[in-house]
C-alpha cells in the first residue's frame, strides 16, 4: 500500500475535475479524497496498490475532457487505512 497526496494545478475548478476523479478512483479501486483548495488547485489524496494509485496519478496529470491541468505536485505519506472515495 502507498499514499500520495497531490495538488493539481491549472483549470481544475468548474470542469467536473473532483466528480470524474472519484469515478476514475472507484474504477481503479483507489481510495481517498479529493477537494478543490481557495487558489483555485485540487488536492487529492490517494490510497492504494502502487500500480492502480500510479495508473490515477497519471489520469490526474490529464483529467477530465473541460480541465486543462499545467501542473501536479506529488508528495509521499504513510497510508492510514482508507476507505472509500470522497469529494469536498
Amino acid at each position: 500500500m502507498i499514499r500520495r497526496r497531490l495538488i493539481v494545478h491549472g483549470q481544475v475548478q468548474g470542469v467536473g475535475y473532483r466528480y470524474s476523479c472519484q469515478l476514475q478512483a472507484e474504477r481503479l479501486g483507489v481510495c481517498g479524497w479529493a477537494a478543490n483548495r481557495d487558489d483555485g488547485t485540487v488536492e487529492v489524496v490517494l490510497e492504494g496498490e502502487q500500480g492502480p494509485v500510479t495508473e490515477m496519478m497519471a489520469w490526474l496529470g490529464r483529467g477530465p475532457r473541460h480541465a486543462d491541468v499545467t501542473r501536479v505536485e506529488v508528495g509521499e505519506e504513510t497510508p492510514e487505512g482508507a476507505v472509500g472515495f470522497d469529494t469536498y
